[in-house]
């Protein structure tokens, strides 16, 4: 098997973790929310995001689970995921 120099592999490797300033789409409305905190109660992992554009909505509390290796918050998808900036 020969490969040339001008090939390109894509691999598409799991998110690490869930931090503060990454933007997150919700799944059933579209909209993007940026997360603001991130914090442990007791045994479970919760992120606090804000709707982008609305500060005067109050910000959701959601829990964080772990499908496997990486982190992930139900009913969201992280942007670049989606290729949704």
């Amino acid at each position: 098997m020969t490969t040339r120099a001008n090939d390109l592999t894509v691999v598409n490797v799991p998110m690490q973790k869930i931090q503060v300033g990454q933007v997150w789409k919700k799944d059933d409305s579209g909209e993007t929310f940026l997360i603001t905190k991130v914090y442990n109660e007791a045994l479970t992992s919760y992120a606090v995001l804000r709707k982008t554009g609305s500060e005067d909505q109050p910000p959701l509390r959601v829990k964080i689970s772990r499908a496997g290796a990486s982190p992930d918050l139900p009913g969201f998808t992280f942007t670049q995921k989606s290729d949704d900036f």
